[in-house]
Parts: C-alpha cells; structure tokens; sequence
C-alpha cells in the first residue's frame, strides 16, 4: 500500500475518532484527494473492521464487546464519567505511540480509549492486564497484543490481577506505560482503589523506561486506598483542558510533563 494511502487512512481515522461519524465532504476536507480515492479508503477500512460506510459518509466502529453490560447501571456510570475528556486523553496518548515500540495499557476506562486510538496502527505490542483491551486489539493486524493472564476479581473491571500476572510480567520491558488511576496527588502519588490491581500497575511501571498517567480532572489532587507509585516516577501527565493552571503546577513543580488534551 502506497504512503499516500497509508497517510489519507491515517488522517480519516483520526477525524473520526474526534467526531465518530462524517460525511465524505468532511473528509474530503480533512484527507484531500478525490472522492473516488476518499472512497476505497473507507471501503478499505471498512474491511479492516475500523469505520462503516454510511449513505454519504462514515461512523467509527462502537465494539461490541460490552453488549452483555449494555444495560448494567453501575457498568453504565463507569464508562460515561467524564467519558468525553476521556476520550480526547486517548487520542493525545496515542499520538506518544511510536513504530516498532512496546507499550503497557493498564486496566481502566481511559487507557481503554487509548486502546481504541491504536487499532488502526501498525508495528505496535501492547501488553495489558485489562481483558477488554485485549479483545478490542487482537483483530488488527498490525498490532501484536499480549495479555498478562490472572484472575478477574471484581465485576466490571476487566482487570487480571494475581500471581500469574506478575510472573507474566517478569519476562517483558516495555518503552511506555500508560497509567490508568483513580487518583493522583503530589504528596499521595498515582492511587487506585484495589491493592491486588495497584500491585500489577506497579510491577508495569517497574518493567516500563517510561511513566504515562492518563487522569482525567477530577482525578487530581484526589488519592485513593492503594498506593501505585509516587509522583516523581511519572514522566509525563495526560489530563483534560478542564484542569486548571493551579492544580497543574504542584506536578510540574516535580518535574512532569503536562499535556492537557
């Protein structure tokens, strides 16, 4: 497939992941080209399992691997917090994804968008201990997916914890960790709320040349039961445009990069 291809899907699947559905005109806008060419991409795409033509344009794949907790309140609450800065938290981590490295997603509802932001990509291992990630990565081709084994102790989560995660964890380096958090405070550091699962994401971040906290706003300055890791382990922190200068500056006082998506 020639550069320019790989380019114009490149730009027509970030469009859609900003805007979830277009038409051809929009694309056209944002990718160039000829409407003949702008639709044998999609059609392309379409086969990969990413986008659906639609009369007139397209809509990005939803997965339907949640369908059995489509229903379930406490599943629903979980995903539809703050789930707007979430997703643009994961379209700016991913965008920190470079060819030929292997990265780390933890379980949690954003590296989840992370995730999502990569199945068009190539050349690409992720390791996770989350089951959800694993299922929405492990029909793209061109990127090698590799799940941590263990147990799945609590509902909802999709996060394998236990021996057989760390002993996984063992035998693997990663370039970059993505860092799912219920909290995260300057004095406290990066804290969950099940200290199986803080055990796991500590041995990721042990195994990882680099720290990557994606945290929504409302998550900083928050800290939570089970401690992960302190705050001058983090290199970089991913947020929304919600967090304020003032809540920023005690974590780059620390020495960590700040990316407000």
């Amino acid at each position: 497939m020639s550069d320019s291809i790989n380019r114009r899907s490149e730009l027509i699947i970030k469009f859609l992941l900003r805007t979830g559905s277009a038409t051809i005109e929009e694309i056209l806008a944002v990718a160039g080209s000829s409407a003949p060419s702008i639709r044998r991409d999609l059609a392309r795409l379409e086969n990969r399992g990413l986008i659906r033509r639609t009369h007139g344009g397209a809509t990005l794949v939803e997965p339907l691997l949640y369908e059995p907790f489509r229903y379930d309140s406490s599943f629903l609450a979980r995903e539809q917090r703050f789930a707007e800065e979430k997703r643009r938290i994961g379209l700016a981590a991913a965008e920190l994804v470079q060819a030929n490295e292997t990265v780390g997603l933890t379980a949690g509802t954003t590296t989840t968008h992370i995730g999502r932001s990569l199945r068009h990509r190539d050349k690409i291992r992720v390791i996770t201990n989350a089951i959800n990630i694993g299922m929405e990565l492990c029909n793209q081709p061109g990127i090698r997916t590799y799940l941590t084994g263990g147990v799945v102790p609590w509902a909802y989560t999709f996060s394998l914890t236990g021996n057989a995660a760390l002993n996984f964890l063992d035998d693997v380096y990663m370039d970059k960790v993505f860092l799912a958090v219920t909290g995260l405070d300057v004095e406290r550091g990066a804290t969950t709320l099940e200290t199986e699962e803080a055990l796991i994401f500590r041995k990721m971040l042990k195994q990882s040349k680099q720290v990557i906290v994606t945290a929504d706003s409302s998550k900083l300055g928050k800290v939570s039961p089970a401690f992960i890791c302190p705050a001058n382990e983090i290199h970089i922190l991913i947020t929304d445009a919600g967090a304020t200068p003032e809540a920023l500056a005690p974590f780059e006082s620390q020495g960590m990069r700040v990316i407000r998506a």
